[in-house]
C-alpha cells in the first residue's frame, strides 16, 4: 500500500521524530495505548486487526481489551481514512497499513501474523521512515532487532522494580528519641516522607529498636507498638508484618498494597484482618477474596462442573490460608471454611465477575494481582463502593502472564501511581516466616 506520502508529516508541517508500528499484545495490555504517542505517526498493520477480531469473542479480560481497541478505533475511522491517516486529538497520524514485502519469501509471512506484523515495519522502515516496531512481546522485538527494526517494549505504565517504594526506611536514631517514641507515642518529624510511611528508628547503642507511622498532617512519627495483639489468631513475627497490619486494620486507609516473595505472608495477614474487621469489629459487610483465574491463558471456562466448583480449584491457596486461620482462632460462630463461604462472611470470586460489580462495605482482597495488567488493576479499584477496602498483594517477580513483567505488571504500577496519597499504604515484606525450607527455595531456584 505505501506510505501514500502521509508518514513524513504530521500534520504542523514538519517532519515527525518516529513512526510507532503497535503490536497486537500493546493493545490487550492497554486497548487506548494509540493515544500515549503525542505528535508522531502510529502505524496499525492490518493483520493486527485480524488478530483482535479474533480475540474478540474470549470472555476474558482480552476479548475487552479487544473490543475497547476495536470501537476506539472505528471512532477514529469516521473522522477520515485510516489508510491515508487521520488526525488523533493528541496530535498524532494513526493509519492502517498493510504491506506485502517483495524480498520476504512468502512462506516466511504465510499463516505467521506475527512476522506479517514485523515485516510491515520493516517495509516501512526501507522507505526511510524513522520505524520503532512496539511490542510486549520480547521474541518478536528480538526477531524485529535482527532485522534491523528498532524495537520497544511498550513504556507508559511502566515502574522501576528496583526502585519500587518500600513503604519503610531503617533510620540510627539517638537514645532519645527512641525513648521518646516509646514513652510519649509521638515524636516531632522534620524530614518529608509520604503519608502512611514508616520509619524504623535504631537505636545502635543500646541495641532498641521503636517502629514509628508517620502522619503528614501532623509532621509526627506515631509509635505502632511491637507487643502488636494477634489478628484472628495470628501474631506479627517481624517489622514489616506489623506495618501490614498497622495498615489493613486502619479503617482510614482504603486501599493497600502488599509484596513479597512466597512465604511472607501476605495473603494469610490480609484475611485474618478481614475477618477482625468483619466478624469482631463489624466494620465490613463480607470478606471479598479474588485473584485472577487465568495463569496460562485459559478461562474459567475450560474446567468442569458449576462455578462454584470451577473456583475451588483456583482458590484452593486461599482455603489453605483460612484453614490455617481457623486451627489458631477461635471463634464461638465459626467451625469451617466452608461455614463461612455458606454465611457469606467470606465470598470467593474470580476476577472476570467482579467486573460490572459495585461492592460498598466490603474488605476486598486480590492474590497475585502481580499477574493483572495496569489496565486491570484500574477497573478492579474502581469497582470498590462506598465503605470498602481494598487489599492487593502479590510478588511482582513471579509472573505468569507472558506480555508482564516485573516493571510493568498493575501491582507495581499500581504501587508508585499511589504513593503519597493519603488513603494509600504499602509495604514490602522480604523475611519468609513459612518455613527454612521455604525460605531457601525462594532464594535459591
Amino acid at each position: 500500500m505505501g506510505n501514500n506520502g502521509h508518514g513524513g508529516h504530521n500534520g504542523r508541517g514538519r517532519t515527525p521524530v518516529k513512526t510507532f508500528v503497535i503490536d497486537t499484545n500493546v493493545f490487550i495490555h492497554k486497548p487506548d495505548c494509540i493515544l500515549s504517542f503525542r505528535d508522531n505517526v502510529v502505524v496499525v498493520p492490518l493483520w493486527v486487526l485480524e488478530e483482535l477480531d479474533k480475540l474478540k469473542t474470549y470472555s476474558d479480560e482480552r476479548g475487552r481489551n479487544a473490543r475497547h481497541a476495536i470501537r476506539l478505533l472505528d471512532e477514529c475511522s469516521r473522522k477520515g481514512s485510516l489508510s491515508e491517516g487521520v488526525k488523533m486529538e493528541n496530535g498524532s497520524i494513526l493509519r492502517v497499513v498493510m504491506t506485502h514485502p517483495e524480498d520476504v519469501p512468502v512462506d516466511l509471512i504465510a499463516d505467521k501474523p506475527d512476522n506479517k506484523i514485523i515485516f510491515t515495519a520493516y517495509q516501512l522502515a526501507k522507505q526511510g521512515q524513522m520505524v520503532f516496531f512496539v511490542s510486549k512481546d520480547i521474541n518478536a522485538r528480538v526477531k524485529a532487532t535482527a532485522l534491523g527494526i528498532k524495537a520497544v517494549d511498550y513504556e507508559k505504565q511502566k515502574v522501576n522494580i528496583d526502585k519500587l517504594y518500600a513503604g519503610y526506611t531503617e533510620l540510627d536514631a539517638t537514645a532519645e528519641n527512641v525513648a521518646t517514641l516509646k514513652t510519649e507515642h509521638r515524636l516531632r518529624w522534620t524530614d518529608t516522607a509520604p503519608p502512611n510511611h514508616y520509619i524504623l528508628l535504631h537505636d545502635r547503642v543500646h541495641d532498641e529498636t521503636v517502629l514509628g507511622r508517620y502522619i503528614g498532617a501532623t509532621n509526627e512519627l506515631e509509635h505502632i507498638d511491637y507487643k502488636m495483639p494477634s489478628v484472628a489468631g495470628v501474631r506479627p513475627l517481624n517489622d514489616q508484618q506489623r506495618i501490614a497490619f498497622d495498615l489493613l486494620l486502619d479503617e482510614s486507609v482504603n486501599l493497600v498494597t502488599l509484596v513479597g516473595q512466597a512465604g511472607t505472608g501476605k495473603t494469610l495477614l490480609a484475611i485474618a484482618a478481614g475477618l477482625r474487621m468483619t466478624l469482631e469489629e463489624h466494620k465490613y459487610a463480607r470478606v471479598l477474596i479474588s485473584r485472577p483465574v487465568i495463569p496460562m491463558g485459559k478461562d474459567i471456562g475450560y474446567l468442569p462442573g458449576p462455578k462454584s466448583e470451577k473456583l475451588s480449584h483456583w482458590m484452593q491457596p486461599l482455603f489453605d490460608n483460612l484453614e490455617y486461620i481457623l486451627s489458631v482462632y477461635k471463634h464461638q460462630n465459626i467451625k469451617s471454611a466452608e461455614q463461612l463461604v455458606n454465611n457469606k462472611v467470606i465470598e470467593l470470586e474470580a476476577l472476570t465477575y467482579i467486573r460490572g460489580r459495585s461492592l460498598p462495605g466490603q474488605f476486598i482482597i486480590i492474590d497475585e494481582a502481580q499477574n493483572l495488567s495496569p489496565h486491570e488493576v484500574k477497573t478492579i479499584v474502581s469497582r470498590a463502593g462506598e465503605g470498602s477496602k481494598v487489599v492487593l498483594t502479590g510478588d511482582p517477580h513471579q509472573i505468569d502472564s507472558p506480555y508482564l513483567d516485573a516493571n510493568s505488571n498493575g501491582l507495581s504500577y499500581l504501587v508508585e501511581a499511589f504513593k503519597g496519597q493519603d488513603i494509600f499504604g504499602h509495604v514490602t515484606l522480604h523475611k519468609s516466616e513459612r518455613s527454612q525450607l521455604a525460605e531457601l527455595a525462594a532464594e535459591l531456584l
